[in-house]
């Protein structure tokens, strides 16, 4: 594993440090985030409701809540057209709460994952045209959607598209398609989760239900209180926490740790989640997992269920489902993943390979993107894992570093029926009697491609310090930054030539070191990080984040290790 100091702007954090009194390190630390000036460190440190834009310099926001309003007045029957995945569980319930909140029943449907696959399809919209539905909403799909919209449109269904991903040349003709990354809007910021946009959305429709005098005296609902699904939708979809998805995850923590909604209550009760541990990273791998669970391997409507359902007993079965689900879910991966890395040792194709091409019948579709993830981590190799059913692949990508495996699956679509995604993850639909032909075309374009020093990772590390600038001072100067995640990663520091004074390894993996250095005692937890034999009087440089030890209650400064050198 690689370490990259940041380039240490000495003059500017000084500036910096003084203008806002807060330490150089610290200062640092911005300046390495891209935050260079004064007025904007304190729109940073200090994130408001008011930092917001406005919703409607989306392209067509007008269009849209005008048209809900006139749903409304009408009492015509909303749907709501979401996604397994937690981002679109929380974008459908978010909408689904708000329009309760306001007195209307509107309905949703969540395609199944196997038999619909993602995003818009005939099926649903025949659902939805049974149940009587006038105005369809769709929530983080529906941009590319250009034959299921006309289809719906002909059976007499309006629809509004809301979505953040990628648009293709050509965008659905609609009542309106409300989307950041539109080539011709005009909205400040591009990156926000589909839950994001949604909540947009529901900032213009509260401004205009407003003006049309629509809310009884009192009952305006208060938006601050949904913004708890949104910061888990935010957080689970991995996209930038900067702009306004700090704000909705900053403030969104907040509501989640006052458990005014049921079903997140119920979920942080199964998760063993107390309020002082609620962070964006224990949304990441406790809440989000368990949400994504239902999508993945379960009944894909119970994300949604859980969190517009006002019943705790209903909240805290569906909760332990969830929590059940998210059990076999690991089980099934670790299967899969044991299999695939079978194949790799037994095959010595493989050996040779920069880019892996793994596919076998009977994988379980709601996993692969996990395995394709692990895959690639442990093999330091951009990975494919597809599942066969009746003759038909489907699978999903994954890349290493920062290599566009969109731009290699772009150079591969003559082998495949279908192919999507990011710049560093994606799925493909591929014939069976193709993927002999895929494997050996990936790997070709990747081992031209992608060069060695590319695959390891790299720690970016903000700062070299010396001991007496790990501070309670410190780390509580550092929570300003919170919360941390894609775009805004926890800062890690560096520490040179720390001797070691002891070492052990609890729980037969996780490393517990102690370092002493000029009379200063720091204790340090490497988790998974056993295997490292370090010893009394082992002198080390380490990678770290400094954080308070609050698991067991005193409060002591501990070093989170990232990595470790023996010197």
């Amino acid at each position: 594993m690689k370490w990259q100091l940041y380039p240490q702007e000495r003059a500017l954090r000084s500036e910096l440090a003084t203008s806002l009194c807060i330490s150089e390190v610290t200062a640092q630390v911005l300046v390495n985030r891209g935050i260079t000036d004064e007025k904007e460190a304190r729109r940073f440190l200090t994130p408001s409701l008011q930092q917001l834009h406005d919703p409607f310099l989306l392209q067509d926001m007008d269009k849209a809540v005008t048209r809900i309003v006139s749903a409304i007045k009408n009492k015509e029957h909303i749907s709501i057209y979401g996604d397994y995945d937690a981002d679109g569980s929380t974008s459908t319930a978010l909408l689904v709460r708000f329009f309760r909140m306001i007195g209307v029943a509107a309905g949703f449907f969540i395609p199944n994952r196997i038999v619909d696959g993602y995003g818009m399809n005939m099926h649903g919209i025949d659902v939805l045209n049974e149940r009587g539905t006038k105005l369809i909403i769709t929530v983080d799909n529906g941009i590319n959607a250009v034959d299921e919209v006309a289809y719906a449109s002909s059976l007499g269904m309006d629809v509004i598209v809301t979505d953040h991903h990628e648009p293709n040349k050509e965008i659905p003709k609609c009542v309106a398609v409300i989307n950041p990354k539109r080539r011709d809007s005009k909205f400040p910021f591009k990156e926000l989760a589909g839950v994001g946009v949604a909540f947009n959305l529901l900032m213009a429709l509260r401004q205009k239900l407003r003006e049309a005098c629509l809310f009884a005296e009192g009952a305006e609902p208060r938006l601050r209180d949904l913004l708890d699904i949104v910061a888990i939708g935010t957080v689970a979809d991995v996209v930038p926490l900067i702009d306004e998805n700090r704000i909705f995850v900053k403030f969104g923590l907040e509501e989640i740790k006052k458990s005014s909604n049921r079903g997140i209550a119920a979920l942080k009760l199964i998760s063993g989640l107390e309020p002082q541990h609620i962070n964006a990273t224990t949304i990441a791998f406790r809440l989000a997992p368990r949400i994504n669970a239902a999508g993945r391997i379960g009944d894909e409507n119970l994300g949604t269920k859980l969190l517009i359902t006002e019943d705790p007993e209903e909240a805290g079965d569906i909760a332990q489902t969830l929590q059940d689900l998210n059990s076999k879910r690991q089980s099934i991966e670790a299967g899969i993943l044991k299999e695939a890395n079978e194949i790799l040792k037994s095959d010595q194709m493989y050996d040779s390979h920069l880019g892996l091409t793994l596919a076998k019948e009977g994988w379980h579709i709601g996993v692969l993107g996990i395995v394709a993830n692990r895959v690639a981590d442990e093999h330091k190799k951009p990975a494919v894992i597809i599942t066969i059913t009746d003759g038909v692949g489907r699978g999903s990508v994954r890349s290493v570093g920062n290599y566009n495996i969109l731009a290699v699956l772009k150079q591969c679509s003559g082998c495949l029926k279908a192919y999507g995604g990011h710049d560093f993850a994606g799925g493909v639909t591929i014939d069976a009697d193709k993927i002999d032909e895929f494997r050996e075309l990936f790997n070709s374009i990747v081992s031209r491609e992608l060069k060695e020093d590319e695959r390891d990772d790299v720690i970016m590390v903000d700062v070299e310090v010396e001991t007496d600038h790990v501070s309670g001072g410190l780390i509580e100067e550092l929570e300003l930054l919170e919360p941390f995640g894609e775009g805004n990663p926890e800062p890690t520091f560096s520490l040179r030539e720390m001797k070691v004074k002891d070492s052990r390894v609890i729980k037969e993996k996780h490393l517990k070191l102690k370092f002493s250095d000029n009379m200063i005692i720091l204790d340090a937890i490497g988790f998974g990080m056993g295997h490292h034999e370090v010893v009394a009087n082992d002198i080390l440089d380490v990678a770290f984040i400094p954080q308070m030890d609050t698991w067991r209650g005193n409060g002591a400064i501990q070093l989170k290790l990232r990595d470790l050198k023996q010197i």
